[in-house]
């Protein structure tokens, strides 16, 4: 992706042409008096377009369906619970 810098004069007079370069991946800079106030960036593809297009190109599989992200299962190991480990981490003097 390329970057371009474009006053808002300019971009006005030439919106269709900067807008058919953003539709090209270009990303326009837009600047006023020398500094910049905006972008115009192309529009990303949607998570599941960029999973087929992997897919597609045999980089991973997919079935299709949707995601179901897993919670994590915490387990305390010890005896003492977290809260009382940071606790007890507050109470000491750290320059002693």
């Amino acid at each position: 992706m390329t970057n371009m810098r474009v006053g808002t004069r300019e971009l006005k007079s030439k919106l269709s042409e900067y807008l058919r370069r953003v539709k090209a991946g270009e990303t326009i800079i837009v600047t006023e008096r020398g500094r910049t106030i905006g972008q115009i960036v192309p529009v990303q593809p949607s998570l599941e377009k960029r999973l087929k297009g992997l897919v597609e190109s045999g980089m991973t599989e997919w079935d299709g369906r949707k995601y179901q992200p897993k919670k994590p299962a915490a387990r305390n190991r010890g005896r003492k619970q977290l809260s009382d480990l940071v606790i007890e981490g507050r109470d000491v003097d750290p320059l002693s």
